[in-house]
């Protein structure tokens, strides 16, 4: 099980494009490295890319969750883009699509939080 993590921004919008498996093993890392980029007071908003995420678990879910709730805290947006049919029927499930936004493309995704790409 592994995960890869690949971060780019655009102006205050920090873009998390997640290539694996997100779960137990892996979530506390993407917390870890998502906090840290957050820390440093350049990003407002977060779109997370989960067009080659393959798998999730509950870890992955909470983690998504507490990022939800650290940028709302910042006064910026959390949006979620590109989601893989499985990982959108956990994520359905959940209940998360009642309080985080989805797009079909990363640049929709991005425009939505009020950046022009």
């Amino acid at each position: 099980m592994s995960l890869n993590l690949e971060m780019k921004h655009s102006r205050n919008v920090l873009v998390v494009r997640l290539n694996g498996e997100l779960d137990h093993h892996t979530a506390e890392q993407v917390r870890y490295q998502i906090e840290d980029e957050l820390g440093k007071d350049r990003y407002f908003h977060l779109v997370l890319n989960l067009k080659n995420l393959d798998f999730m678990d509950s870890s992955g879910l909470g983690m998504i969750l507490g990022r939800y709730k650290k940028v709302s805290q910042l006064g910026g947006k959390m949006v979620l883009c590109s989601i893989q049919p499985s990982v959108y029927r956990l994520m359905e499930m959940s209940g998360l699509f009642k309080i985080l936004p989805t797009f079909e493309d990363e640049q929709t995704a991005v425009s939505a939080c009020g950046v022009a790409s």
